[in-house]
């Protein structure tokens, strides 16, 4: 049994707010269940997403967008790495974005979606599961506004139109007696404004404690795990904590099949500028930057740009 928080937000956020603020605080980490994203939807994306990565690799490296930093379609096995990490990590994925009407002030920064057309129903079935995160992101921002002591929608025009991005993630199996405890992601911190993470009751996300401990991660099933990434770390300085994790293989039966997650990666609006909340400035406090202006930067040290 860990502290991490493990919260139904469908409570009063009142209610949840400092128990999930607290939790933040210390493990960057916390556990949120009724979260309102239909089962149904999820097992359907679940399927889809394993249909989607048992296509031949010809026909999903068809879906490589050049130069686009792995911001939309296929990302294949061995691209990503970790930041100051020597090697790759053991995974492929495949990413849905905002799309945004022609025209629109933030275009620019964000790619149209492209869609595989060799599995059926995956555009309507991600494209309401990416809905159903932004809703259940928006509802765990309004609580870490509240443990703030600010106004309860602080953060909406924040992520209003933001570059948020959905992950489907699979790690291919691995072999022999080598795969037990084998590093599938390398340790690191997220970049973005949360996480919100489908697929942890597989065993194998860690996190690593203050003491310098890793600490297993084990939600119920249907539960989401969410934690605080870089860009709300800086913002409140340090306060609301960017927490490194890895994911490890397990060991037994399941070392040695695939394992598939969906993070969703919320994201501020590409022009706003974070900069450090005024109750938590100190000396310390960073320089404002815009919230691409820290993207560009922090995808050039993971290899995606």
């Amino acid at each position: 049994m860990t502290d991490i928080a493990s919260v139904s937000i469908a409570l009063p956020l009142s209610e949840v707010a400092d128990e999930l603020g607290d939790s933040f605080r210390e493990y960057g980490f916390a556990i949120i269940r009724d979260h309102g994203i239909p089962a149904d939807l999820i097992a359907r994306a679940e399927d889809m997403s394993k249909a989607f990565f048992a296509l031949p690799d010809a026909t999903k490296r068809a879906y490589i967008l050049p130069n686009g930093g792995g911001a939309r379609g296929y990302t294949p096995f061995g691209t990503e790495k970790a930041k100051d990490a020597a090697v790759h990590d053991l995974k492929e994925f495949w990413h849905v974005g905002r799309d945004l009407p022609e025209g629109h002030a933030l275009a620019e920064f964000m790619a149209p979606n492209i869609w595989p057309e060799e599995v059926a129903g995956f555009r309507e079935t991600f494209t309401s599961l990416y809905a159903a995160f932004e809703q259940a992101g928006a509802r765990v921002l309004r609580a870490i506004a509240l443990h703030l002591d600010l106004e309860e929608r602080f953060f909406d025009s924040a992520v209003a139109d933001g570059n948020s991005v959905m992950r489907l993630l699979r790690y291919p199996p691995l072999e022999g007696a080598e795969a037990e405890g084998a590093i599938r992601a390398a340790a690191h911190g997220d970049i973005n404004t949360i996480t919100l993470l489908l697929g942890a009751q597989e065993a194998g996300l860690e996190l690593l404690k203050a003491d310098g401990e890793w600490l297993a991660i084990n939600p119920p099933e249907g539960a989401l795990v969410v934690n605080i990434g870089d860009m709300l770390d800086r913002l409140t300085n340090g306060r609301l904590v960017s927490t490194t994790h890895r994911v490890v293989n397990p060991h037994g039966e399941a070392a040695h099949r695939a394992r598939y997650s969906m993070p969703f990666f919320l994201h501020f609006r590409p022009d706003y500028i974070i900069e450090t909340l005024p109750s938590c400035i100190d000396e310390n406090a960073p320089e404002s930057i815009s919230s691409h202006q820290f993207l560009l930067q922090r995808l050039r040290e993971i290899n995606l740009a």
